[in-house]
């Protein structure tokens, strides 16, 4: 049997990206990663006041003519309404949408959401947290790649995201979290590993190689293979509180995660829900709780969900 030819629809955000390219590898897809850009006014309208129209798309050629896909796999909001427009074009295309698209379900073949969000359906399928494209081997090929960075016996890797409508990151709330590393680990005979991401912008950078310029080695751009080898020579791992997706790449490793908690700026009911999960299986515990080691059941809901997506296929 051929390999799937999947279209992957996304906003470009390393979340959005890890969780369909996470899929399409689970499915051994071959696939095409697209950025959705919509026009200036359909940027501020929301999916279900959107016409399902090439009209509001910035960038028309998604699929050339001649292309044929067998799966479309899309994530955040922007991509709602090209993968049903792609859908209504072309009939056996089979449409999974990750996270709740806002609109009415049937417009999607398969729904993949987060168990937190509670969505109901036929055609809907609950993840613990979110899939991604981590896997354990990939973690820990590339353990080598830090090693000579940081020499010591005790090694914390200290995550960091960045401000989005929910959290604002002042330099003030990352200094505490800075200084609560340095009182549970540092104190205690650990080394610091920074790693940023796609959203950590440079002042955060800045402000950690201050704060860890004796203490630790801050990674001070975006590197795939430094972020993979801080998670496999840690001992523990702390993440900021703003992305479900790197607490949730971070339970790859099996080690203990450590989740630092700022003051939301509006209510972040459906984060809450995913801390409380993530407790209730044994992975995290909050910053500033008892450094000890803890182990819990590994899980990759990408391979699990890939299982149930092709049985859905077959029939």
């Amino acid at each position: 049997m051929s390999k799937l030819k999947a279209l992957l629809l996304t906003e470009g955000y390393h979340g959005m990206i890890s969780q369909v390219e996470g899929l399409a590898k689970a499915l051994n897809a071959d696939f095409q990663h697209k950025i959705v850009r919509l026009n200036w006014l359909w940027n501020y309208i929301p999916p279900k006041l959107s016409p399902v129209s090439s009209l509001i798309l910035k960038d028309k050629q998604y699929i050339a003519e001649n292309e044929k896909f067998d799966l479309i796999i899309s994530c955040g909001r922007k991509s709602v309404i090209p993968s049903i427009f792609f859908k209504r074009k072309d009939k056996k295309i089979f449409t999974i949408h990750i996270q709740d698209p806002k609109v009415s379900f049937s417009n999607f073949d398969l729904i993949v959401a987060p168990e937190h969000d509670k969505l109901k359906g036929e055609n809907i399928i609950a993840s613990k947290g979110a899939i991604h494209y981590i896997t354990k081997s990939e973690i820990e090929k590339a353990k080598p790649y830090l090693i000579d960075k940081i020499q010591n016996k005790k090694i914390v890797s200290l995550i960091l995201g960045g401000p989005n409508k929910y959290y604002s990151f002042s330099n003030e709330e990352l200094t505490k979290i800075f200084r609560e590393v340095k009182s549970n680990f540092i104190s205690h005979g650990y080394k610091a590993i920074i790693i940023p991401s796609m959203r950590t912008p440079k002042r955060i950078i800045d402000l950690a190689i201050n704060e860890f310029l004796i203490d630790g080695f801050v990674v001070n751009s975006v590197d795939k293979q430094a972020y993979l080898s801080s998670l496999a020579i840690a001992d523990c791992i702390v993440v900021t509180c703003d992305s479900t997706s790197m607490i949730s790449e971070a339970a790859t490793s099996v080690k203990p995660i450590f989740v630092a908690h700022m003051q939301p700026k509006r209510n972040n009911y459906r984060f809450k829900k995913f801390y409380q999960l993530f407790r209730e299986l044994g992975v995290t515990k909050n910053l500033g709780e008892k450094v000890e080691n803890w182990t819990y059941n590994s899980f990759n809901e990408a391979e699990r969900i890939a299982a149930i997506i092709n049985s859905r296929l077959k029939s």
